[in-house]
C-alpha cells in the first residue's frame, strides 16, 4: 500500500474527484478534437476571427477559454451552448474509469460525501452518473459555470463551492485530479490534492507541481478507502 496515500485519506472527511480522467473518459467515443473543430465552426459562422492556432486547437474547453477571453459574450455564450450539447451527446459514450466507481462507493460506504467539480457541464456530469447508477453517490455536482470560463479550474472557485457544500473544511477535503488545472486550483482552495497521473508522462509534472500524492490508478485510492473501511 503507498503508505502516503493512506496517511492523507486518513485525515480528511471528504473527496472531490474531476470528472474526466478520474471517473470517466468523457470524449472516449466522440473524440474531444472533433468537438474543439464543431467549436472552431461556431467561432466562423459568428464572425469571429480565428487564428491558425486556434483553428488547430485539440481541446474544446481551451476554444471556449479563448473565446472567453476575446470577450464577446453573445459569441461565448453560443461556444458555450454548442460545447454543453457536445458534452451530453459524449457523456452516452464515454468510457468509465477502472476502478473509477470503486473509489465513489467506497468513499460512501467509509462515510465520506463525494463530490464532483468539473470543467466540463454539471448537466453532462448528472447525465453519466445517472446513467451509471451513481447519482446517489455524488452530491454536489459542481460543473463549468455558464459562458464564463475565467471561473473554470484552476481558478479555486468551483473547489470551494464544492467544499462549502459538503461541509468540511478545506484541509479536511481531498481533490482528485488529472491535469495540473486540478492541482493549482487544489493548491489555491487550500485542499490536499492526490494527481492521478493515467498517462506516465504525468507523474513527474504533477509531483513538481505539488500533488501530496500521485497515483497512476484510481484502483489504489479505492483499495486505502476499502481497507480503511473492513479494517
Amino acid at each position: 500500500m503507498n503508505a502516503d496515500l493512506g496517511r492523507l485519506l486518513a485525515g480528511v472527511g471528504a473527496v472531490l474527484l474531476d470528472f474526466d480522467g478520474p471517473v470517466c473518459s468523457i470524449f472516449a467515443g466522440y473524440p474531444a478534437p472533433q468537438v474543439a473543430v464543431e467549436l472552431v465552426d461556431v467561432l466562423r459562422r459568428h464572425g469571429a476571427e480565428v487564428p491558425p492556432d486556434l483553428a488547430s486547437e485539440p481541446d474544446p474547453l481551451e476554444v471556449l477559454r479563448r473565446t472567453g477571453a476575446a470577450g464577446d459574450q453573445g459569441v461565448t455564450r453560443a461556444v458555450e451552448d454548442a460545447l454543453c450539447v457536445a458534452e451530453r451527446r459524449a457523456v452516452e459514450t464515454a468510457e468509465p474509469t477502472p476502478y473509477g466507481r470503486e473509489v465513489i462507493v467506497a468513499a460512501r460506504q467509509a462515510g465520506m460525501p463525494v463530490a464532483v467539480v468539473s470543467n466540463n457541464s454539471a448537466g453532462a456530469v448528472a447525465a453519466y452518473l445517472a446513467a451509471h447508477r451513481l447519482a446517489m453517490h455524488v452530491s454536489p455536482v459542481v460543473g463549468r459555470a455558464y459562458a464564463d470560463p475565467d471561473r473554470m479550474k484552476p481558478n479555486p472557485e468551483p473547489i470551494l463551492q464544492a467544499v462549502r457544500a459538503v461541509g468540511e473544511p478545506p484541509s479536511r477535503c481531498v481533490l482528485v485530479g488529472d491535469s495540473l488545472s486540478d492541482i493549482d486550483g487544489a493548491r489555491a482552495a487550500g485542499v490536499w490534492v492526490i494527481g492521478y497521473a493515467n498517462r506516465p508522462t504525468k507523474a513527474e509534472t504533477f509531483r513538481a507541481a505539488g500533488a501530496d500524492v500521485v497515483v497512476t490508478s484510481m484502483g489504489e485510492i479505492a483499495d486505502v478507502l476499502i481497507e480503511g473501511t473492513c479494517g
